[in-house]
């Protein structure tokens, strides 16, 4: 059956904006059983206890993913099949430990049954579900709840605001507990040392920087012709400069200084570079993240960014040029 493409495109529109209208109305909602959920997984979490996750169905895919998201922000996770914990799994489980239990209906049988298992390990239950009278929120010890006005389904069957709507809480849930751990770009860079994200988050200046004689360092003394014929033999968009006295950064000359410096006159390739040079440039040291290189770029919206060791002399070059190649942006 051929797709129309007009009528295609205001059925993924009303679809979405369904989805939308789900996610506001839980973020209206939220009140301090919210709250409640955080600190109850904090404290158990932070006593040595870990996060156990179930759900049947689209439900146990949601509990899936957001395992993986709390585990990558330090919150020790798990998932525990409905099904096989009543068949040996449960022995995954401790006091100590906590629970969310997923089920849109809070009705979910394999949900109930679980339920009635973890108690027996002193395990509190949090019920995330829709339907605050159901069973699994009335016999839960804290409610996660989030909204669904209406399904996206025109046939109202299959899960798609009420799967949206449990992800997002869920996502906010682990935002609000890494803000509360303090997690930073270190801790998780640990928790994620793979792939693409794993590259950018563990990579230091050191190995990104352009040094020896990719790297054009001269005294600010000197004048602009010499300068520019230093940075072109670097192959380089900047020179970092230096004071005869210390050898200390002093300033910068860019491409856009040198063109600045054009026009002023006729002379200007005469003239020291200090002349021209931006001064108190932003510096980073080896040590420091790549992403950190990346934050200042955007902020600062500068191409170029000179590394600097303990004592403030220029050992290095961030051309912004290379963060592509480099697969940091």
């Amino acid at each position: 059956m051929a797709i129309a493409p007009k009528s295609a495109l205001q059925r993924a529109r009303t679809c979405l904006s369904i989805e939308q209208e789900a996610i506001a109305a839980t973020a209206q909602s939220l009140d301090k059983k919210f709250v409640e959920v955080a600190r109850a997984i904090d404290e158990s979490v932070s006593a040595g206890g870990k996060l156990i996750c179930s759900g049947v169905g689209k439900s146990a895919h949601i509990a899936q993913k957001l395992v993986g998201t709390f585990n990558s922000i330090g919150v020790t996770t798990c998932f525990l099949d409905a099904t096989q914990a009543l068949h040996g799994d449960l022995g995954i489980c401790a006091s100590g430990d906590i629970a969310i239990l997923f089920s849109n209906s809070g009705q979910t049988e394999e949900v109930l049954r679980l339920m009635t298992m973890l108690r027996r390990f002193d395990v509190p239950v949090v019920a995330c579900t829709s339907h605050p009278e159901s069973d699994l929120a009335r016999e839960s010890n804290h409610q996660l709840l989030y909204e669904v006005p209406r399904e996206a389904c025109p046939l109202e069957l299959a899960p798609t605001a009420s799967t949206t709507a449990a992800l997002a809480l869920g996502d906010a849930l682990a935002m609000v507990l890494l803000h509360a751990r303090k997690v930073t770009r270190e801790d998780f860079a640990k928790f994620h040392p793979a792939g693409n994200l794993g590259r950018v988050l563990l990579l230091r200046i050191a190995d990104i920087m352009r040094s020896g004689d990719r790297l054009a360092v001269a005294e600010e003394t000197i004048s602009t012709q010499d300068a520019i014929l230093r940075l072109t033999k670097a192959k380089s968009g900047s020179i970092a400069l230096i004071s005869p006295r210390t050898g200390k950064l002093s300033g910068i000359l860019t491409d856009g200084d040198f063109r600045r410096a054009a026009l002023s006159g006729p002379d200007f390739l005469s003239k020291p570079v200090k002349t021209f040079m931006t001064r108190k440039p932003k510096t980073i040291r080896e040590d420091a993240l790549g992403v950190e290189a990346l934050r200042i770029f955007e902020s600062h919206h500068i191409d170029d960014l000179i590394v600097v060791d303990r004592s403030g002399k220029p050992v290095g070059l961030v051309d912004g040029q290379d963060l592509p190649k480099l697969k940091i942006v």
